[in-house]
């Protein structure tokens, strides 16, 4: 399969991203969580989100598209852990359409993501997993990711969900 283009994302991606951001949720995570959840997720209150963070200079977002269709989409920057060392970046959020998953993109936009964090100067990397998300902890595992030992628990919309954290050196 050809490799996905990756760029930089604008606030007119915005609805694109929250359309795939929310059909990765529904996609990836049925069985894991309440369907009351993913039936309470909203496209218009991601939009929003995603409008805000294409505007903001201390995060990366980039899409990936293949045949002028975005497919996947991955934000990044510096962590809100206070428990891990000031030069640690953070993967936010990626995800890929569905009927994209495997397909080399999701390989693509973490790769160039960590890149974004690498040229901001940060030296260590994490990102948070929902602790059942099997197939999400393998991908991260084959790409050289690793659990630090620390879990939490979200509070989704009145719903708790466990996550774990994984860490990688990134110089």
């Amino acid at each position: 399969m050809v490799e996905p283009v990756i760029r930089p994302a604008t606030e007119a991606d915005a609805r694109t991203i929250a359309e795939i951001h929310v059909a990765g949720w529904v996609a990836a995570y049925r069985g894991m969580v309440p369907d009351e959840l993913l039936a309470s997720l909203s496209v218009d209150d991601r939009e929003s989100m995603w409008r805000r963070a294409a505007g903001r200079e201390d995060q990366t977002l980039l899409v990936a598209e293949r045949a002028g269709g975005t497919v996947g989409f991955v934000s990044a920057g510096p962590t809100g852990d206070q428990d891990v060392h000031d030069a640690t970046g953070e993967i936010y959020a990626i995800y890929v359409q569905p009927g994209h998953v495997g397909t080399g993109a999701g390989r693509a936009l973490l790769s160039r993501a960590v890149e974004a964090l690498r040229a901001r100067g940060f030296r260590r990397a994490t990102l948070w997993v929902l602790d059942a998300n099997e197939r999400g902890r393998s991908f991260y595992e084959a790409a050289g990711w690793r659990p630090d030992g620390a879990s939490k628990v979200e509070d989704w919309n009145g719903f708790p969900l466990r996550e774990v954290r994984y860490e990688t050196d990134i110089t």
